[in-house]
Parts: structure tokens; sequence; C-alpha cells
């Protein structure tokens, strides 16, 4: 072990801010391996391998913070690194809020939450580059309607993490990921299509083979050629998982303890309320064994824990740090998202929403005339207000059938009646990625061309 890759060093440099003026001071450290390969039609388009390594430094003295960051662990560069950081801080303006969390609350146990594999350490060069190719050869093979390919490839990851405190905490964890993608080009009467599939886990046995991301990827391309708008009008709306999780994603950011403080939210105020179907739960876990997004800790040191943001369609919990914990008066969720520079934000450990009894068959056969949305281009959500406006594309249903593609639709509507317009939660759903959904069932909204 390199002895500036650990708790001790961190906690020293952590001491020496306090001994130097500082009031407080957290030191987070990060280590982290990448490769990735990308492919097209055979060959390999590029190929990267880096190592990094950095030290954040944060202090506080009596409500004024400053960051600051280095990758040089020399001794002198560590002193360097204390004093500025000292000094930024006496500039700066003063928050009362801003501080660390109160000492009883941090972790005073590491969990292991199983998310380093050494099979994704021991990967070769070639054996990465040839699950990227086998992804491409099952697309094409699958079609010869599959003539070309925009990107694809494999990735994989491993990484050290250190945070330590002025309060006495020091914790570390270790963490590997491996993702695979697959993005087929399609042709039909001179038009082309693209779409993708992909994976990402911790651990690469539990990975999707390239086999079946490649076949998938060359399916949901295929499925899109010969697109057509269709006429205006309001109609249910399915979305499936990998859109579901945009929809998701608002509701985080709908949610987090940064847009409530600052009443940037339509859920301010809105604790204990109802304010979606009760078919919808939606919960944020950082515990769960080998999870995306799971860590012991979260971005300040406080043991990480599932929070049911949602149950039943009332409104439980908002995601919070401790600074936003304490301008809203509540208690820290363990949400704090740390980098190496900046004060700590908020971020989801594994969002997801609770799985309901339906297949996406079922979901679909129930629909008379509507849409299955695939893909969702462009930003139009309107955190404050609800207003929702995206343009998409996807397959129109009709009479609980898949009929034709659709594609440069926009679907309207406003969050707060979306999310209270969810008829059916599907029974599909797949921890690929930090934040998941099942497939949707909207009751209404507004398609246009």
């Amino acid at each position: 072990m390199k002895p500036h890759l650990t708790k001790e060093f961190a906690s020293d440099v952590a001491n020496r801010a306090i001994k130097r003026g500082a009031s407080a001071a957290d030191v987070v450290i990060r280590e982290r391996t990448e490769f990735s390969v990308a492919v097209r039609v055979g060959e390999v388009e590029k190929l990267k391998q880096s190592t990094d390594q950095g030290l954040g430094l944060r202090v506080l003295i009596d409500g004024r913070q400053a960051s600051v960051s280095g990758s040089d662990f020399s001794a002198d560069a560590v002193t360097s690194l204390i004093e500025e950081a000292v000094e930024l801080a006496r500039l700066t303006s003063p928050d009362d809020t801003a501080d660390l969390p109160d000492s009883q609350e941090l972790a005073t146990t590491i969990p292991d939450l199983d998310l380093y594999d050494e099979a994704i350490v021991r990967l070769s060069t070639e054996e990465q580059i040839e699950m990227a190719l086998r992804a491409e050869r099952a697309a094409q093979e699958y079609s010869n309607q599959i003539i070309n390919f925009d990107g694809g490839g494999f990735e994989s990851g491993r990484g050290l993490a250190i945070l330590a405190n002025s309060l006495g905490f020091a914790g570390e964890y270790r963490a590997t990921s491996c993702s695979l993608i697959s993005v087929p080009v399609a042709a039909e009467d001179g038009k082309m299509q693209r779409d993708y599939w992909y994976d990402v886990r911790r651990k690469l046995s539990e990975m999707d083979s390239p086999e079946v991301i490649g076949v998938m990827a060359a399916k949901r391309t295929l499925r899109k050629l010969g697109g057509r708008s269709v006429a205006t009008q309001a109609v249910p709306v399915v979305f499936e998982p990998s859109m579901a999780r945009d929809l998701l994603g608002d509701i985080f950011n709908a949610a987090s303890g940064e847009s409530i403080f600052r009443k940037a939210s339509f859920l301010v105020g809105q604790l204990g309320e109802k304010i979606a179907n009760e078919r919808l739960t939606v919960i944020d876990d950082g515990t769960i064994r080998r999870g995306i997004g799971s860590r012991p800790f979260d971005g300040e040191g406080l043991p990480t824990r599932q929070t049911v943001v949602i149950r039943s369609g009332v409104l439980e919990s908002y995601l919070l740090n401790t600074y936003t914990a304490r301008k809203l008066g509540l208690n820290s969720t363990a949400n704090a998202g740390r980098g190496l520079i900046g004060a700590p934000g908020v971020e989801a450990g594994n969002l997801y929403i609770q799985p309901g009894p339906y297949s996406q068959d079922e979901i679909i056969k129930s629909v008379s005339k509507g849409i299955l949305i695939t893909e969702l281009l462009g930003f139009g959500v309107n955190i404050v207000t609800g207003d929702y406006s995206r343009s998409a594309s996807g397959v129109w249903i009709e009479n609980g059938e898949l009929s034709f593609p659709v594609q440069g639709v926009t679907i309207a509507g406003n969050l707060k009646e979306m999310l209270n317009s969810i008829e059916m939660v599907g029974n599909d759903l797949d921890f690929r990625g930090s934040v998941v959904s099942p497939t949707l069932l909207i009751g209404s909204m507004t398609i246009g061309a």
C-alpha cells in the first residue's frame, strides 16, 4: 500500500489543517484505474488506459469554507495545499450552516458491500477487446440490415476511495465496475436508424453476455425502421424501463434537498402529502450488495441507508446531505456526494421504483391505443412547475399490440399529473445502473408532431 493512499495519511492531513487554523476539515483521496476500448465494424477504433489519483481538502473556519485539490502527495505539496485552503477560507463569506456532520452521526463500522471483483482486475486487454467485438458480431449476424455501428465498446475500472475528517472519522473502500455497449445502425429504403443496448455491473459474472447485448441492440435498432409521426392526441404512454429511469431522475431532482431549500421544486412543502398514485413507491438504498450506486458511507462519512422517498404515493422523505438537512431543519439521509473539490452535494445511492405485478407484455396488452416510449431526446422538464415536454420515439400500440414505429413526436404533460396518473407498474426491475425503474404506464399524455 502506498503510504499516501491510507486512512492514516488522510487523517493526518485533516489534523494538520486544524493545527494551521481551521476549525474543521475533511479529506478525500481517490485512486482510479480505467480501461476502455471502442470498436467499429470489427476494428479497434480507440484504446485508452489511465491511472490517476488525487487529494481533496475542505477546511472550515467558523462557517467560512474553502476547498482545494491536487495530485502531488509530496510533503511540501501537501503543506502548501493546507496553507492555501486555510487562507482561502479566511477570505470567504461565512455561512452558519456550513460544517461537518455531528460526530454521533458518523459511521462507526464499514460494511463490506461486495463492490470489488478481482475477475475484472485480471481481465487482459485482449479479453476486453474481444468482448466488445463479440457484441458487435452478434448484432451484425442477427440481420443483414445492420450495416454499420455508431460506437460501442467495453469499459472497466477499479478504484479506491478514502475519507477522513477532523472529528476522528476515517473510512475507505474499493470498488470495480465494467460495462459493455453496442450501437448498431440499420438501413431500410435508404433511411438509417440507430439504437443501443448495454449492461453495467460491479461483478463481471453478473453482466449479460456480449451476444445477448449485441442481439438486443440489433432488435431495438431494427424496430425503429420505417418510423413515422402520428396526429396530435391524448393517449396512454408506456415508458419502457430505460425511459422510466429518466422520469425517476426528474423525481430525484425534485426531491433533492438542494432543490427543496432553494424552493426550486414542485415538491416544496409536500412532506406527508399524497403526490402520486398509490401504486408508486420510490426507494433510495446505498447499501444494496454489489449495487452500482452502493457505498458503505456517504461523502461526509455517514453510514449509507435505505430511504423511502415516496411510499404508496405519499412523499415520505427528501434526499439530503448535512447542509441541506440543516437548512430545512431535518436530518441527513446520508446522500452526500463529494468530489475532490467543492462542498458536498446531494446524490442518489441506488434509486429505484418498487416493481409491481405486471409484465411489460401485460401492460402493453392493456392499452387500446397509445405509445411505447423507447427514446427521449432533449431537455424539457421544469422541476419548479412540473411542466414536462420531451422529443420522443417509440412504437405505436393498437389494440394491445405493437403496431408501427413512431418518430419525430413530442410528449407533453406535467410531472404532478403524470405521477398521479400511473396506472400500472411493471415487474421488470433490473439494476442495470444506479437509477432504475420497471415499465410504467401513464394514463394519458399529449402526443404531438
